[in-house]
């Protein structure tokens, strides 16, 4: 049939499943939006702003295992984007984003609202195009799809000018191809891991978000349960092993456990899986598995001593690896090692006095939020403070319940992230674990959340300052508290009314439970202000340059 190239790029959302779309109009694109008008198969979602739209189908992909897609014209459209999209390529999420541009005749000549955007995101990406016939248009949708879902997944961006979605070709309908399974490991490689594995007596898993990305939960659960060994997990595998288990001893790394930074100074074998060692895991890389073997399972072989050296390298997709080892490890069995890792976890639990009687802590509301939203809810987060006690304090039962920004630490990708959640999950409960700071970054997005009725929670633990760095400056800076405390007037109840959703207000901890349940029970987008102490700090935490095995436990 012959269609418009909006029309094709529409009919090749279609075709991979697309359901919802998150953008924002402008005139490079109007020809896409003219043709979405007449295509109520796609749900098109108008955010408030072009980076509001690169979060939300970032959260979409991340908490429904599908590619979120988002839309935006050309020039400061497309630049709003890159965050979202460096976002997304920092943690391996796939998006597929679609931005318009000048006429064909007009780039490289400083149009009105020209940028050259393939290059601009060309180190945020997994790959972009720029699609310069209308004969190219389709396969390269396709294309963009496969490439954003396969492998170590990723954003993906087209760039198409205006005079491509108005041109006109043939277009002939396609199924999705199958995501290619990757090859498994060396059969060498894996011989030896199987051999290192059996002969290991304490030894020691740590799982990243690979588990998650490729549905290897259940895997994992059974090859900890075979090897017999502890877990923890990074702050992008939150909910990839049930942290109920006995087996979970938290985080490892800057904010990790003191248990799990005993679990890596004691273990003969650390088994990574789907965990790329980012510096805020290993702190201090010199000492990190000094007196242990290493052996990663990742898909992707750039990860393999990169960061740290490693023994043995199974290259493959974690589902796939772990599966194999569970058939070829016999039932092993470590009671002394284990009966140690428990002793661990008496002897230093997580815990985070109030600052005064009926003071309310993050630790308590996180506790009242899993009792109140149950095990399914999903939690999005934004960064810093709030970040790192969510992941502390809630605890994750299942994949793809948690969604933050890890790699890049960007604040305000909670709320849109939010909406795209709750989109994709409309039957659970999503809420946003915000900063105050962050908050202020994004807030326009709660302006989407009442058009919408997006039945999202914004909870807001309110301090007053930008509490991360405040910590840092208390440590490392002689407490000069250069521009990190806020003193804004901001009435944030008066503030949400005035986009349209309710607001309750936390002040004790007594009001903890009733306003939570409050919240949830409305079934529409709310905000809670949580009022907290300043002077509440992230423990344990491990000082830039200091050894994993030696993190601080009160400040």
């Amino acid at each position: 049939m012959l269609l418009t190239g909006s029309e094709i790029i529409l009919q090749c959302l279609l075709e991979q499943k697309v359901d919802t779309i998150f953008g924002y109009p402008g005139g490079a694109v109007l020809n896409i939006y003219d043709a979405l008008y007449n295509c109520p198969q796609l749900r098109h979602v108008l955010v408030a702003h072009e980076q509001g739209a690169a979060h939300a189908a970032d959260g979409y992909a991340r908490s429904t295992g599908k590619v979120g897609v988002c839309l935006a014209t050309s020039g400061p459209g497309a630049t709003n984007l890159v965050t979202g999209l460096a976002t997304a390529y920092m943690d391996s999420s796939p998006v597929v984003a679609i931005t318009g541009n000048v006429t064909t005749a007009q780039l490289g000549l400083d149009s009105f609202q020209e940028v050259d955007i393939t290059s601009v995101t060309m180190p945020v990406t997994k790959h972009n195009f720029l699609v310069r016939r209308v004969e190219e248009l389709a396969d390269t949708i396709r294309t963009a799809f496969q490439i954003a879902n396969s492998g170590r997944k990723g954003p993906v961006l087209i760039d198409v000018p205006k005079d491509i979605t108005a041109l006109k070709c043939e277009y002939t309908p396609k199924e999705p191809e199958p995501i290619p399974e990757p090859p498994m490991p060396d059969q060498g490689w894996f011989l030896k891991a199987v051999e290192l594995i059996k002969s290991a007596k304490r030894p020691f898993i740590y799982a990243g978000g690979g588990v998650i990305s490729s549905e290897a939960s259940e895997e994992l659960r059974a090859f900890a349960e075979k090897v017999d060994a502890p877990v923890s997990c990074s702050l992008m595998c939150q909910g990839g092993f049930d942290e109920l288990n006995h087996r979970y001893v938290g985080m490892l790394g800057m904010h990790g456990t003191k248990t799990a930074s005993c679990c890596i100074r004691d273990c003969d074998l650390l088994i990574a899986v789907g965990t790329r060692f980012s510096d805020r895991v290993t702190c201090d890389t010199g000492s990190f598995g000094r007196n242990c073997s290493i052996l990663q399972i990742d898909i992707d072989p750039a990860e393999f001593n990169k960061n740290v050296r490693v023994d043995i390298r199974l290259k493959g997709n974690a589902r796939a690896v772990l599966s194999a080892l569970n058939k070829s490890i016999p039932q092993l069995q470590h009671a002394e090692w284990m009966g140690q890792v428990g002793a661990w976890q008496t002897e230093y639990p997580l815990t985070q006095p109030a600052p005064a009687e009926g003071a309310v802590t993050p630790k308590a509301v996180m506790e009242a939020l899993y009792e109140i939203g149950g095990e399914e809810m999903i939690l999005t987060t934004e960064v810093g403070q709030n970040q790192m006690w969510a992941a502390e304090f809630f605890p994750f039962r299942h994949p793809r319940q948690f969604v933050t920004s890890g790699g890049l630490g960007t604040m305000g990708f909670g709320l849109g992230a939010a909406i795209g959640a709750q989109l994709g999950n409309p039957d659970k409960l999503v809420v946003n674990v915000a900063g105050d700071g962050s908050f202020y970054m994004n807030m326009n997005e709660l302006s989407t959340a009442a058009k919408y009725n997006i039945p999202v929670v914004e909870l807001i633990l309110n301090n007053g300052v930008l509490g991360m760095v405040r910590q840092w400056q208390n440590l490392f800076y002689g407490k000069r508290f250069s521009q990190t405390t806020l003193e804004k007037k901001t009435d944030f109840e008066k503030l949400a009314e005035g986009f349209g959703i309710k607001a309750f207000t936390i002040r004790t901890e007594a009001e903890i439970k009733p306003v939570l349940r409050a919240a949830v029970e409305c079934k529409e987008p709310v905000l809670v202000n949580c009022l907290i102490d300043k002077d509440l700090n992230v423990l344990p935490m491990v000082p830039g340059g200091s050894s994993v095995e030696e993190p601080l436990l009160e400040i």
